[in-house]
């Protein structure tokens, strides 16, 4: 008797109502930010120095909006790029300068950009060879503003210093 009254509470137990709307995920990530495992896409600055390999974007504040420049350096093909950025959560809307057309929106998650695997194809006027903007994944490397500034493209200019 007491086997089937410890199977009845143990079955009891899990019978508990399962949450299965969209509120999981969005929990799990509100706990994960205030516990500090994730960043807020929402707060701090997204200035700073992001790289990987030879891949490099660089993001400053200026005049109340943000600078962008991005290069893409693969020796003797690559990219460069400057213009301007505007946040909204984890999107990124991107213009660049010297070629009307190559906008796009990118992805911020977490520490990373992450740009769209296919850019716009304005975009390549920013670019020589088979060199793209595209797919460009990028981590943080400093939110100093003054290390952004003084990143240089391949062409030795400081897209973000435009």
């Amino acid at each position: 008797m007491r086997l089937g009254f410890a199977a009845i509470l143990l079955l009891a137990g899990c019978s508990e109502a399962v949450d299965t709307g969209n509120s999981g995920g969005a929990a799990l990530e509100a706990a994960a930010i205030a516990a500090g495992v994730v960043r807020d896409p929402d707060a701090g600055t997204l200035a700073g120095l992001y790289t990987r390999d030879t891949d490099q974007v660089c993001i400053v504040a200026k005049d109340g909006t943000y600078r962008i420049g991005a290069s893409v350096d693969y020796g003797d093909q690559g990219c460069s790029a400057s213009g301007t950025v505007t946040r909204r959560g984890e999107r990124l809307s991107i213009g660049f300068d010297g070629a009307p057309g190559c906008n796009f929106e990118a992805r911020m998650d977490g520490d990373r950009i992450i740009f769209p695997g296919a850019v716009p194809s304005a975009c390549e006027a920013l670019c020589t060879d088979r060199a793209s903007l595209a797919a460009i994944e990028v981590d943080l490397l400093s939110e100093a503003q003054s290390e952004a500034l003084a990143m240089r493209d391949r062409h030795g200019h400081t897209p973000c210093r435009s």
